[in-house]
């Protein structure tokens, strides 16, 4: 069986981030969805758990991070072409978030750019071409 993932994020606005994440692509599963948490799934074997901060504070003690002014983590998720990177983006800045806030990578074998959403959390959305990868392996990136 494939391991999953779930990534935890406090959020400040559960509603707000819930309607985020759906307009990048993820798909809310009503099963793991209460008041105060949103199940958002991006693949068979990734999710992302909004959880308001009251719901955060129940797994840790530690004081929750305002990922706007701080950095703690970054997220990445892959896409299957540059097309579905630039889409991906595109979608989380018609939804508030703020695009591009980490430099590009542009590559003949890797593209990538990035996001942060309405928290301020920080995603890469990254393609590979990993026969092209191989090949180069030998080659210097830049």
């Amino acid at each position: 069986m494939a391991k999953l993932i779930f990534i935890n994020l406090p959020v400040s606005d559960l509603a707000r981030a819930t309607a985020f994440y759906q307009a990048i692509g993820a798909v809310k599963n009503e099963q793991f969805c209460d008041d105060t948490a949103s199940c958002m799934v991006f693949s068979d074997t990734i999710h992302a758990m909004l959880m308001t901060h009251d719901k955060y504070r129940q797994f840790t003690t530690k004081k929750i991070a305002d990922a706007k002014t701080t950095s703690q983590v970054l997220l990445c998720i892959s896409a299957d072409s540059r097309a579905e990177v630039d889409d991906v983006v595109r979608k989380a800045g018609s939804a508030g978030g703020v695009i591009d806030p980490s430099p590009q990578d542009d590559y003949d074998f890797m593209y990538g750019r990035s996001f942060e959403d309405l928290d301020g959390h920080l995603w890469g959305v990254n393609w590979m071409d990993l026969e092209a990868m191989v090949k180069g392996a030998d080659a210097p990136l830049a």
